[in-house]
């Protein structure tokens, strides 16, 4: 009895020897505010050096007085004199414009229930393309009804169109979301059907578009690759304000350099 006494009592004291060791640790690697040492990083901070992308541009729908109800959208219906709206497929130009200006219930937006078929709309910068590298990303105000999903979509210097594997769907009210662009997969974009398109040759069905340069984006805006299914609740998508995030580069810069 006096050994099995004595076994525990050394394991007892092992455990609580552990037991201070951990905690001495636990407090070398903490601040006494629970802050991290020098050197350590808190999960979701940028790391030293990296600066947050600037605003480049923010499409906010406005109606103007030639407009009464819901009419087919126009580049009267952005006051930022230097965006350029870009309509792709001939179902573009059926998108239409919904909410009542001012109001916080329904805001004032554009609506592709009268779509018949897919199409993309993208807004351009008269004086620069846009960096979407690094920290850029895009805020947007989207509703979705039935199986429709928004996606971005962009228009590289080259000309080349891409449509990103992000999807937005089962959104029934205006909801704000936010992305960036970097490390997403994409396909290329048949700009006047709107259609993806695959590569040539395309070993093991391997279609995405490998590193396309997200550095210089001459358009950048939305697409919906499903036709909408008229007045009423079956199936569209809505947009509200877009905000995009990015550094801009002068297209003056890029035309010299290729001289």
């Amino acid at each position: 009895m006096s050994r099995l006494v004595s076994i525990k009592s050394i394991a007892g004291s092992f455990a609580i020897l552990g037991l201070f060791c951990g905690s001495f640790a636990f407090a070398q690697q903490t601040s006494p505010q629970g802050q991290p040492q020098a050197g350590e990083r808190r999960a979701g901070q940028a790391r030293p050096g990296e600066v947050a992308a600037p605003l480049f541009f923010k499409i906010e729908w406005v109606r103007p007085a030639s407009q009464h109800g819901q009419v087919p959208m126009t580049q009267e219906n952005i006051t930022d004199p230097n965006i350029e709206i870009k309509w792709y497929g001939a179902a573009a130009k059926h998108l239409l414009t919904t909410g009542t200006p001012g109001s916080d219930v329904a805001p004032f937006g554009v609506w592709s229930g009268e779509c018949d078929g897919p199409f993309a709309v993208t807004f351009r910068n008269k004086n620069s393309y846009v960096d979407m590298t690094g920290l850029a990303n895009v805020r947007w105000f989207v509703k979705t009804s039935g199986f429709h999903q928004i996606r971005p979509v962009v228009k590289l210097a080259d000309g080349t169109m891409l449509v990103a594997d992000i999807g937005f769907s089962s959104i029934p009210t205006l909801t704000e979301s936010e992305f960036s662009l970097l490390g997403t997969r994409w396909l290329k974009l048949d700009p006047d059907r709107v259609v993806t398109l695959g590569r040539n040759p395309a070993p093991y069905n391997e279609i995405w578009v490998p590193d396309p340069d997200l550095s210089k984006i001459d358009e950048i805006g939305f697409v919906d690759l499903m036709p909408s299914s008229g007045h009423g609740t079956g199936g569209y998508i809505q947009l509200g304000a877009i905000e995009v995030y990015g550094k801009p580069v002068p297209r003056s810069a890029i035309s010299s350099s290729n001289q």
